[in-house]
This record gives structure tokens, C-alpha cells and sequence, in this order.
């Protein structure tokens, strides 16, 4: 039987997947990658480190499947949207004051491009409309506009500019066709036009990026899953331990590769009602969280990127939304309470993150899931530290904290956490009625991502947002969604819609609390909305 690989490169770290054609994960490794932070909200990394990190990670979870390397017919690649800077033959080109041409990679959690960012979106551009009416500094023009006005040698010098996905199929294979994901998501391409928008670029001071037919930046934009070229090359083949000419996939965003792994997937076998392809929505919750809904027809939201055509599901526009710090701010919020350090030494002594330890907590101190609300009784997170991607798409936004005592126990801990969880949870609840504003009804809420893990967390999802929420069957959808993408391009499904059906299912169904709770909640949210317009009133 072939298999397939999946590979996922996220924020920290590179990790590997197999796979056989039903969707079971056979092995998976993972190696670290590095980010170098810096004052200013910058975020660097280094394209050498990530392909030694995806190489070794693809050698080890093949050997620990036990199949033959010659078994692996596909492989697929998901990965943050990060712009990537090399010149002639590849070599890494720096993008930072460090002047390390290693550190060649400007990470989307960068906010480096802020003034750009403001400049650009001044101007109303047309093309905006398709990126939720405002660009943000998560997107790639703004970092290429600072890249040209700050770093103009490495600018000149640069052969290509790569969103990280591409990237790594082009090392893998040589071929410089961009994924229809990437461009359309990030860079302003109108994938239901099939064109770049010439005017755009020369407004914002990228006329040189028009003026070479965009051939930095892509020229060849197929849809992901789309085999690319002869398939592996000697070198990359070498390197992953595979054959050359292994089939590789036009790639994906990583949590729209969450989306493709999840919101597909059969029904549950307890046959419990789960929503249909175009009522749920993907929340792939990491360190930063997406959601992602797909409709026939556009759907103009201000605030939620989009809407996107083909980006994700094939033949269907995403409206893509969004918190820019998700795991990452519930990972901040505790490390300020006075109790952190203990727990997180009496978690790493149970072998468990610190999150999961206070889960654990929590759970331990409830008769029920729904019940942790009432732990966090007083006290209220606006966890926005890195601002708010949607629906306000206001980057300058920055977290509160109200009710704050001098408490310094573990339980008090706890009740920090479920606060931020209950934070977390409504703002995808703004996010999901400026969606249904626009006509866009969600029912379902389908989880991925390493923060989603847990059961109180999808419950308290469910709680806060008052939808239902389900779990993919696979432990690791984000790594299923890029290994579908490997299966589409080795020929085993027609499309990826198929790949999709056939190879992913859903697992436990999360419905939301009602009586008491359902009011607790409401009373909550009517709390954070408060504290959200007090920031915004006292910034300016």
C-alpha cells in the first residue's frame, strides 16, 4: 500500500508525518527550529535551519513507520506564512539589522512593517477588498515594502521572495510555481481573476515587482495538492532518505492545511449532526489560532481576511479569520503570576506541558468541563498582547487583565488560565457574528492544533462560543491535511475534496452548555466587549 508524508513547519518547530491512503498516522517526529526575537517585534529565522529540521524529522518518522522509503509515493508541505529572502542559487539573504545572512526569513509574527502597513492601507486599494478591507502586518507586501525601503541591497540582490511554503517544495523539487494559498492569502493575488494587480504594487512603491512580470514573487500559481515538477530532486531525495521523483504537493498555509484535515471528514460513527463542509469552521488553535469558513459565494467581512478563492477548498471562497496570539497568549498570561514557576516545574515532573497540567487543575477542581467557568469568578483576560488579527484587525491592540488580586496560590493560577481560555473563546465568538453578519451561518466548530488538544479547552470553546464544537479522529490534522495534499499529487484521490472525505473523519462532539451557564457567559462577554472598548478609549 503507499503512504504519505506530511510536513508541517509552524512557529517553533518542523515535524513529519505518515501516512497511509485511509488517513492513519503510522509515525511522526519533530525537531526544534530556531527564532531569534528582538525589540520592536521582530521575529527572525533561517531557512537552512528549517530544511535541516524538515529533513531530519521526514528521515525519522519513516524509519519509525517501519516501511520502506520506497513505499512513500507523496509528500506534502504546510508551513507558517513567512517570507523567505534568497538570492542567486539559493543562498540565504539577510532581512535584519543583525546582517546575518543565515537569518533570512521575516517571521509572520513580525511587526516590523507597521508604518508600512499604514501607508499602504491609506491609499483604499481596490485589491483590499479581498484581504477583509485592511491589510495587515502579518501579510507580505508590508514586509517587502520594509524590506525594499530598509535592506534595499538584499531587495536588488534577491533572485526570489518566498512565502515559507513554497519555499519548501521549491528546494524539493526545483520548480518555482507558488500555491494559489500563499499568494492569494498573503500576497494580494485575486485568484478569481488569475492575475496579480499591477496598479497596487506600483501605488505602494513595489513598481519594480510589476515591472519584472512579478517573476520574484510567482508567475506559475497552481492550486495546492498540484504536482510540482519531476517530483523529488537527487539532492532532496538524498536528504529525506526517499527516491527522487517521489511525487511533492503544491503546498499549503499551515493552518489552512488544519482546515483541509479537518472540516472535510466523515461524520462521527455515534452519527451526532456535525455540520456540513460549508457550516463549519476550521479553529486551528496553536500559538497563534485561524478560522476559516468556506461559502459558494464571497462573503465581504471587514476584519476577517478574505474572501479567498480556491485558497483552501478547491472551488470555494475562504473567509479566513483570526488571533494573532492564541497558545502564545495563554502561555504569556500565566508566566506573570507569582505561582508559574512551581507549577511548571511540577509539570515538567509529570512529563506535561504547563497548560495541561492546569487543565488538569481545573478539571480536578469542577464536577464538570463547563463548571471550570466558575474557577475564573471575578476576574476577566482580553488576551489580545499581539493585537487583534479579527474582526477589528487593529495590530496595535494589547491585552487587559481586570479583577487581578494579590492572590499568589496555584488555584489562583488556575483561575488566570480558565480566564484567558474564556477570553480565547470569545473573541472567536466576535469573530464568528461578524461572519454571520455578512450571511455566513456556522454551526460547527472543528478544532486542530496543538492547543486544542485538550477536553476542557473544546468544552469551554463550545461554552463561550455557543456552538458545537468537534474533534478531528487523527491526532495530528494539520500533518493529515499536508500528507492529503501528497496523496492528491501521487494520483491516489482525483482532487482534494476527495482526499479530504476519504481520508479524515470526526471524533468526539462538544455541544454547548445551557441554563446557568449559557447566562454566565453572556454576562462574560458582555464584560470583555466592555473592557476591549475601555482600551481602545484609553489608547486614544
Amino acid at each position: 500500500m503507499p503512504h504519505y508524508i506530511g510536513v508541517d513547519v509552524g512557529t517553533g518547530s518542523a515535524r513529519a508525518g505518515v501516512f497511509d491512503s485511509e488517513g492513519n498516522m503510522l509515525a511522526s517526529a519533530r525537531r526544534d527550529i530556531a527564532l531569534f526575537l528582538e525589540p520592536g517585534e521582530i521575529a527572525e529565522q533561517s531557512s537552512e535551519d528549517i530544511w535541516r529540521a524538515v529533513s531530519v524529522s521526514v528521515r525519522e518518522a519513516v524509519t519509525q513507520s517501519g516501511i520502506d522509503a520506497s513505499d512513500i509515493a507523496g509528500i506534502g508541505f504546510d508551513a507558517t506564512c513567512s517570507l523567505v529572502v534568497v538570492g542567486k542559487g539559493g543562498a540565504p539573504l539577510p532581512v535584519g539589522a543583525s546582517g546575518d545572512s543565515q537569518r533570512n526569513i521575516i517571521v509572520w509574527m513580525d511587526h516590523r512593517s507597521l508604518d508600512q502597513t499604514r501607508r499602504i492601507n491609506a491609499g483604499k486599494h481596490a485589491v483590499l477588498d479581498y484581504v477583509g478591507g485592511t491589510i495587515s502586518p502579518e501579510m507580505e507586501t508590508p514586509k517587502l515594502l520594509w524590506l525594499k525601503e530598509n535592506m534595499p541591497g538584499s531587495f536588488a540582490r534577491a533572485e526570489f521572495f518566498f512565502d515559507l511554503p513554497d519555499y519548501l517544495t521549491w528546494r524539493a523539487t526545483g520548480s518555482t510555481a507558488r500555491s494559489i494559498c500563499t499568494v492569494t492569502c498573503k500576497w494580494t493575488y485575486l485568484a478569481h481573476e488569475s492575475r496579480w494587480d499591477e496598479a497596487y504594487f506600483r501605488a505602494i512603491g513595489l513598481g519594480e515587482v510589476a515591472d519584472e512580470g512579478f517573476a520574484r514573487i510567482g508567475t506559475e500559481i497552481v492550486a495546492g495538492g498540484t504536482a510540482l515538477a519531476r517530483g523529488l530532486t537527487e539532492a532532496a531525495a538524498a536528504e529525506f532518505g526517499l527516491r527522487p521523483g517521489t511525487a511533492v504537493a503544491a503546498g499549503l498555509i499551515d493552518a489552512h492545511a488544519g482546515g483541509v484535515g479537518t472540516v472535510g471528514g466523515k461524520p462521527p460513527e455515534t452519527g451526532d449532526a456535525a455540520g456540513t463542509l460549508q457550516s463549519r469552521m476550521a479553529y486551528v488553535f496553536g500559538t497563534s489560532a485561524c478560522t476559516m469558513a468556506s461559502t459558494s459565494e464571497p462573503a465581504f467581512v471587514p476584519g476577517v481576511w478574505g474572501p479567498y478563492f480556491s485558497s483552501m477548498v478547491p472551488g470555494l471562497w475562504l473567509s479566513e479569520g483570526g488571533q494573532s496570539a492564541a497558545g502564545a497568549a495563554i502561555d504569556h498570561l500565566v508566566s506573570f503570576h507569582p505561582a508559574s514557576a512551581a507549577a511548571a516545574s511540577e509539570a515538567r515532573a509529570q512529563g506535561v506541558s504547563l497548560s495541561a497540567w492546569l487543565a488538569g487543575q481545573a478539571a480536578r477542581h469542577s464536577p464538570g468541563l463547563s463548571a471550570a467557568a466558575h474557577l475564573a469568578d471575578g476576574l476577566h483576560v482580553v488576551p489580545e498582547f499581539l493585537g487583534n488579527r479579527s474582526p477589528f484587525a487593529d495590530p496595535q491592540a494589547r491585552g487587559l487583565i481586570a479583577g487581578l488580586g494579590m492572590e499568589t496560590s496555584s488555584d489562583s493560577l488556575v483561575a488566570l488560565y480558565i480566564a484567558g481560555l474564556c477570553g480565547i473563546g470569545y473573541g472567536v465568538r466576535q469573530i464568528v457574528a461578524a461572519m454571520a453578519g455578512k450571511g455566513l451561518a456556522i454551526d460547527t466548530i472543528v478544532v486542530s492544533g496543538g492547543a486544542a488538544q485538550s477536553e476542557l479547552v473544546r468544552q469551554l470553546l463550545a461554552d463561550t462560543t455557543g456552538l458545537t464544537v468537534a474533534a478531528s479522529t487523527s491526532p495530528e490534522p494539520v500533518l493529515l491535511g499536508s500528507a492529503m495534499l501528497g496523496a492528491v499529487a501521487a494520483g491516489r484521490y482525483p482532487d482534494l475534496i476527495s482526499a479530504m472525505t476519504g481520508m479524515s473523519a470526526m471524533g468526539e462532539i462538544y455541544r454547548p452548555a445551557g441554563g446557568p451557564l449559557k447566562a454566565l457567559h453572556d454576562k462574560r462577554f458582555g464584560a470583555f466587549e466592555l473592557l476591549q472598548k475601555a482600551a481602545r478609549a484609553v489608547r486614544g
